[in-house]
């Protein structure tokens, strides 16, 4: 049975059973501050769970597209060394929310793998949870009676809070859970150990292969358990494993979900999988990275340096160093498999196929980079060892600069360690990494209480869209504490206060009552909640209040908001409808618009775009708003939905003339609010990625009256010529030839004093050795020093400069006393930048530093003196 038969089963099975199928949500999660990505099939549900909203069916089952790379669960580690962990993987799963319970989900479990997919059921074993005396929970007796019903006493297991009390966060629902296990041995490892006992013992080839949640409490935030308002299930059964068991594999890349990524592996590198345990975790490492970072690219996500794009970036480079280390490719190769795992997954996953393109090119461009990087790694790394010829272990700090600044994985550096009989010291590095993550945590991290419910069962509303002003009653609060201090966030029965949402920036205001006035200080959406942020508690939380927007600053993120979307309908008339919206900010000051494209945009197109946007606002296009739209209606209807969205089944429609998109901001009634449209800039955000940020309105109009009281000054500096540009292009041409004399009269000074400082070097012990003082720059002192290395013999130059008043300092060395001295210019040149204040380095035989202690340059020479 190949996969797409296996996944197909699993949903028409639950379909069978009166389970609504919906589509895999995001693998990127917006809008929830408790995770990152999405890393369990339930992520998408939560608000369900925790009766935010209310599901369309009470019956759902799918397939989710998971990623474990960060917090509580995180399996990138172990992902290559065994054959069943993964950073990304798909989550078959059926839910209850209020309906069916412990009884339905265990018995349809059973009648699917054993029934359906024929599994046999001697080779099945399941867990209970056996309660837990700090929480309070007792064993949980109903599933055990429940699965006696199908299941051998012997091959019923108990099992403690780690395995058997599933839950997804610090806080959040929770459960008591029971897990079907599948031994795959063959029957002679079968006599010799029974299963049983190796249930949840990380055996390879007995594993857990689904874990049937009941999900009955929450976990609050001093730890404490609550009931939850109705009893639901939450099942997750690992795709990848499932097809391993039933196609007859011993790993899970040996099926077909893999085998495919693995056999183009093996043409571009030339390496057999198979042939020996390091490639063979090379190989596991690449496919199962490039599915992750794959799919997080196609919903929206790009490598960067912080956050989501920075994971996203580690566990591609994690692969590329794997390929560059074992499998002998030193040239980008991971965005020539994309072709093959589109055709793979593409059927069931759109935004694989939309999205292809991208993908490709971030990939390629990103591996492009890294393998520079790794190579000046390579270098950094060679050196230090060089250097430092006496030690037996790499220190720890010097481990986790290369991969803190320079991205080269600790991985690497292990490696290259042991090929050199040296160790790294793990214990510094891990403190290092330690130390990291504290500043992380305290730089983004903030507490929260529970909320305090003041009015049970309200029902929360946003409206906005109609009003800016409401009278309102405070439904839950409670108290957070970050970075910055103590806020209070306030939940309101209805509220005209627009959450931070889709890049639109959330609104500010106050709400006030007959005897005090609180500033709302920024919204934001938590889960399904609209939750405002204020400095201080209201004296009476009961009251009523009257809630006001600051509408100045909401009209100038209307504008921009509905700016964007002229903007974005007209680069898809000038550019082509290859053109997406892949990011934006909405906010009071400007508007940023990210978006698919794969050249810089030249003057033509960028004049066609404004003049398109300014003429729809000149056009007067009224707003066409339709609010609780069909999903699929709003498709038909023309409307554009963006991949890495998680749009509901009904959604809210926008659309100024042909501009028609599913969006839930806030916009101006008609175009001509908007006013004016003025670029900023047009410039690369990342591999096939290009932004524009812009300005409207009454910020337009000032902007375009400065640059007019700019150009009208440069004219009157120019004497106001007849022909302005001609006039600039010959100042430009005579700073080029003015600039071509000055670079000649340095080099001719350069020549002369060399020959000056040619006379003036001294031996010392057998070196050439001379330490001299200097206003000349950098770039005069290395026409310098490289000939000077060539004309005479056991150079040693140290040269103070204090050109243009800030202090550098200069070393160079002869080849020869860096290989018969193991003299180190980078070394050198160190110690002596600590008497200017600073600090540098470079390569053996030429190193600079630059500093902030003029008077220190002299100090540095005796220094120079005193070393020699």
């Amino acid at each position: 049975m190949d996969s797409k038969q296996i996944r197909k089963q699993f949903l028409e099975f639950f379909e069978n059973k009166q389970h609504l199928i919906v589509p895999s949500a995001p693998i990127v999660l917006k809008d929830d501050p408790t995770l990152m990505f999405n890393n369990s099939g339930m992520a998408q549900f939560k608000d369900f769970f925790l009766g935010y909203k209310k599901p369309t069916s009470q019956r759902i089952a799918d397939t989710q597209k998971c990623l474990r790379v960060s917090g509580k669960h995180n399996d990138l580690d172990d992902v290559g060394k065994d054959t069943y962990h993964h950073t990304m993987f798909e989550m078959l799963g059926n839910w209850s929310f209020g309906d069916y319970f412990k009884k339905e989900a265990i018995d349809w479990a059973w009648e699917l793998l054993t029934e359906v997919y024929k599994i046999p059921k001697e080779n099945l074993y399941v867990t209970v949870f056996e309660g837990d005396q700090k929480d309070g929970t007792a064993q949980d007796n109903e599933a055990l009676e429940l699965w006696k019903a199908h299941v051998a006493k012997d091959r019923i297991l108990f099992g403690n809070k780690k395995d058997n009390f599933w839950e997804m966060g610090e806080t959040g629902p929770c459960g008591p859970c029971s897990e079907i296990h599948v031994d795959i041995r063959s029957a002679e490892e079968k006599a010799k150990v029974p299963g049983k006992d190796l249930v949840n013992m990380d055996h390879p080839q007995v594993i857990e292969v689904w874990n049937l949640v009941f999900m009955e409490y929450l976990r609050k935030a001093d730890g404490s358990l609550e009931i939850l308002p109705a009893k639901s299930i939450d099942t997750g059964m690992g795709f990848e494993r499932l097809a391993m068991v039933l196609q007859g594999k011993t790993s899970n890349y040996d099926t077909d979900i893999f085998q495919p990524l693995i056999a183009e592996l093996e043409k571009i590198s030339g390496k057999k999988y198979g042939a020996a345990e390091a490639t063979d975790i090379a190989f596991r490492v690449v496919v199962d990275h490039l599915r992750a970072v794959s799919f997080v690219i196609a919903d929206g996500q790009l490598p960067s340096n912080t956050g989501a794009g920075y994971v996203i970036r580690r566990i591609l480079r994690r692969a590329i160093s794997y390929g560059y280390r074992f499998l002998g490719l030193n040239e980008a190769f991971i965005y020539k498999l994309i072709p093959i795992f589109r055709d793979q997954m593409g059927e069931f996953f759109p935004e694989l196929e939309k999205q292809g393109q991208l993908v490709t090119e971030v990939i390629k461009e990103e591996e492009t980079n890294f393998l520079r990087t790794i190579e000046q790694g390579l270098v950094r790394l060679d050196n230090f060892i060089q250097n430092n010829s006496d030690i037996k272990e790499i220190p720890g700090d010097v481990v986790f600069e290369l991969y803190d600044t320079f991205g080269f994985p600790a991985d690497l550096s292990r490696i290259i360690a042991e090929e050199k009989n040296l160790t790294i010291d793990e214990k510094g590095f891990e403190a290092e990494m330690e130390k990291q993550k504290q500043r992380s945590k305290s730089a983004t991290s903030f507490s929260a209480s529970d909320w305090t419910i003041l009015m049970e069962d309200a029902t929360e509303e946003f409206i906005g869209y109609d009003y800016m002003e409401a009278d309102v009653k405070i439904t839950r609060y409670r108290q957070v504490e970050n970075k910055t201090g103590t806020f209070y966030q306030l939940v309101f029965q209805a509220t005209p206060f627009y959450a931070e949402s889709g890049g639109q920036v959330g609104d500010s205001g106050w709400i006030e009552s007959e005897f005090e006035k609180i500033e709302i200080v920024n919204t934001k959406k938590e889960n399904n909640l609209i939750v405002h942020f204020t400095t201080e508690l209201p004296s009476n939380l009961n009251a009523s209040f009257h809630a006001q927007v600051d509408v100045e600053r909401r009209n100038h993120i209307m504008r921009n908001h509905t700016a964007t979307h002229l903007l974005h309908q007209a680069l898809r008339e000038v550019l082509g409808t290859h053109v997406e919206q892949k990011g934006s900010y909405v906010g009071p000051d400007y508007l940023r618009f990210d978006f698919s494209h794969f050249n810089k945009m030249t003057d033509e197109e960028i004049k066609e775009v404004l003049r398109l946007v300014n003429m729809r606002i000149v056009e007067r296009i009224p707003l066409e708003e339709k609010r609780s739209v069909p999903f699929k209606k709003a498709l038909e209807e023309g409307a554009m939905a963006l991949f890495g969205e998680k749009y509901g089944d009904v959604v809210r429609m926008i659309k100024f003339g042909d501009s028609i998109e599913l969006c839930g901001g806030t916009h101006v009634q008609n175009t001509a609010d908007v006013i004016m449209f003025k670029l900023q800039s047009e410039s690369s955000s990342a591999a096939g990625i290009r932004r524009i940020e812009a300005t409207t309105g009454l910020a337009a109009i000032e902007e375009l009256k400065e640059t007019f009281t700019k150009y009208n000054q440069i004219l009157a500096e120019l004497k106001n010529p007849a022909d302005p540009i001609d006039a600039v292009q010959k100042l430009v041409d005579e700073n080029k030839d003015l600039k071509a004399q000055l670079e000649k009269f340095v080099l001719q000074q350069a020549n002369s004093e060399k020959e000056n400082w040619k006379k003036a070097f001294q031996n010392i012990n057998g070196v050439n050795f001379l330490a001299v003082r200097t206003s000349l720059d950098a770039n005069a002192i290395k026409q310098i020093a490289f000939p000077l290395r060539k004309e005479l013999e056991n150079v040693l130059l140290v040269v103070a400069s204090d050109a243009d008043g800030k202090p550098s300092i200069t070393v160079s060395i002869s080849d020869e006393l860096v290989e018969s001295k193991g003299l180190n210019a980078g070394q050198i040149v160190r110690e002596l930048g600590k008497e200017i204040q600073g600090g540098g380095g470079g390569q053996a035989f030429f190193a600079t530093a630059g500093g902030k202690d003029v008077s220190g340059l002299d100090r540095a020479l005796e220094k120079a003196k005193g070393l020699i």
